[in-house]
């Protein structure tokens, strides 16, 4: 079974041998700063009390306050978040920003909670986890079902704590209370960087391509409009309920639509149902898995149909589908680079809220592509050198720089 604390350990032992790196800074990273575990009990509509469990975790801070998204799913459990909080470390050091690693979450099915219930439930776990939060010390942000309204919920509720607006303590807010209009489809915008990056590299064309995305919703549903854009025919999709499949491509506005008012891209009549497995399988010039972790097994990497594969989620890919991918020479640009367009936007906004101004949009986009340009271009350089995949270059670069930190700032005591 799946363990993505311990994909995270070995892979973070992988590079800490590649680089040689101190075993004291070895040892530390391998052991987050601080896990909260925290009860959140609830007033259901019915008047009973509900208790769920939630967690916000601080893998390490050296760089600067802890940043990471809050995911509400029925399947969190502490070393997700763990695991989570440990790549975000890891991204924002490879884009180069001045923050640390936190994540959180919510053990709940937040598709059978009430509007009132859901804020509820944010509110006392915002509460319960209020003694981490803070604009110099932890910035959460929206991660799996969770957006711009539970951010403003969280913002608010630590607000009435601190008895002080707080509009840099939270980013991916509504621009009614100090959100960023590019804020939404960053992440998706980074991905898009990094595949161009990664086909201009191996000599291929995106006009005329093909691409599968596994996820429809606010990463794979964004980026499939900017794939079309690129030229790309996006050849099949899949969300929760199924895949669909069109070979000449899916129209992605029409598709769009459909799952708006089905709650599905299943069903859709201009395309065909296929098995997520076969989906994975299809010729293809690249592959997006924009869902939860773990999903690219041993099994998709064997007979994965597509030459680039870029990781819009968090941690999908396994290490046993690594070595499978390495094996048949598929071209991986790993997550904590791939999808860092998402943290950097909120690190802009963070910026901004600190500032008390809100960057031109045309500024915010400008600065986007060029910090997923850098980051790129350092890890492909890493990977260059020492003639190792992406995803092991995009690691050595974190460590470094983690490392610098911690050895620039020493031990206290």
């Amino acid at each position: 079974m799946f363990d993505p604390w311990d994909a995270m350990l070995s892979r973070l032992d992988d590079a800490a041998t590649l680089v040689a790196l101190d075993p004291d800074i070895h040892a530390m990273l391998r052991v987050p700063t601080r896990v909260l575990e925290v009860a959140v009990p609830v007033r259901m509509d019915d008047g009973r009390v509900e208790v769920f469990t939630g967690w916000r975790v601080h893998h390490n801070t050296t760089r600067g306050p802890g940043k990471g998204g809050i995911r509400f799913h029925p399947a969190v459990d502490a070393r997700e978040v763990i695991a989570l909080a440990a790549g975000m470390t890891f991204k924002c050091a490879v884009a180069d920003l001045p923050f640390g690693g936190a994540k959180g979450g919510v053990r709940c099915d937040p598709g059978l909670l009430s509007l009132g219930e859901l804020e509820r439930l944010t509110r006392r776990y915002t509460w319960e986890i209020s003694p981490l939060l803070g604009p110099e010390r932890d910035i959460p942000a929206p991660d799996v079902n969770t957006d711009g309204r539970v951010m403003a919920w969280l913002m608010d509720t630590l607000s009435m704590i601190r008895d002080s607006a707080l509009p840099d303590s939270v980013t991916g807010k509504p621009l009614s209370v100090g959100g960023t209009r590019a804020h939404a489809g960053a992440t998706s915008t980074g991905v898009l960087v990094c595949a161009r990056a990664a086909f201009r590299d191996l000599g291929l064309e995106m006009a005329g391509s093909r691409a599968v995305i596994q996820g429809f919703g606010k990463v794979g549903g964004p980026l499939g409009f900017l794939l079309a854009s690129a030229g790309m025919r996006v050849v099949a999709v899949s969300d929760v309920g199924g895949a669909v499949h069109n070979a000449a491509g899916l129209d992605m506005a029409e598709l769009s639509s459909w799952a708006s008012g089905h709650g599905s891209v299943v069903g859709f009549p201009v395309a065909d149902p296929i098995a997520e497995h076969d989906m994975w399988a299809l010729d293809a010039e690249l592959a997006v898995p924009a869902a939860l972790d773990g999903a690219i097994t041993g099994d998709v990497a064997s007979t994965l149909g597509a030459k680039v594969l870029v990781e819009a989620a968090n941690g999908p890919t396994t290490p046993e589908a690594d070595l499978v991918l390495a094996e048949r020479g598929v071209h991986v640009v790993p997550d904590i680079l791939a999808n860092s367009g998402g943290v950097t936007a909120s690190y802009f906004e963070w910026a901004q809220g600190r500032q008390g101004f809100a960057w031109e949009e045309g500024v915010f986009s400008t600065r986007l592509r060029s910090f997923m340009d850098n980051a790129y271009t350092a890890v492909s350089a890493r990977a260059s050198a020492l003639g190792v995949p992406m995803r092991q270059a995009a690691f050595v670069v974190a460590l470094e720089r983690v490392a610098d930190a911690i050895a620039a700032r020493g031990l206290f005591p």
